[in-house]
C-alpha cells in the first residue's frame, strides 16, 4: 500500500522528534502538545504542516499519535 504524502509528512514530522499529539472527537481533531520538541521538528510543523489548507492539515494530524488510544506509545 503506498504512503499518502499527508501520511509521510506526519511520519518525516515524528522522525524529527515531534510531540505533538491529536485527540479525535465527533471526527473533529485536535492537537495537544505536552512537551517540548526539538528546533528541527518545530520548524517542519511551521515550514511544512501549519502552512497546509486546513482539510490536508487535518489529514496529517490524522497520522500523529493518538491521545485516544489505549496503546502505550
Amino acid at each position: 500500500m503506498e504512503k499518502t504524502e499527508t501520511r509521510k509528512l506526519a511520519e518525516e514530522y515524528m522522525l524529527l522528534g515531534g510531540t505533538r499529539q491529536v485527540m479525535i472527537d465527533d471526527n473533529k481533531t485536535f492537537i495537544r502538545q505536552y512537551d517540548t520538541e526539538p528546533e528541527e521538528a518545530e520548524r517542519f510543523w511551521q515550514d511544512r504542516i501549519a502552512v497546509l489548507d486546513k482539510e490536508r492539515r487535518d489529514d496529517v494530524e490524522f497520522f500523529l499519535p493518538s491521545i485516544n488510544s489505549d496503546e502505550a506509545v
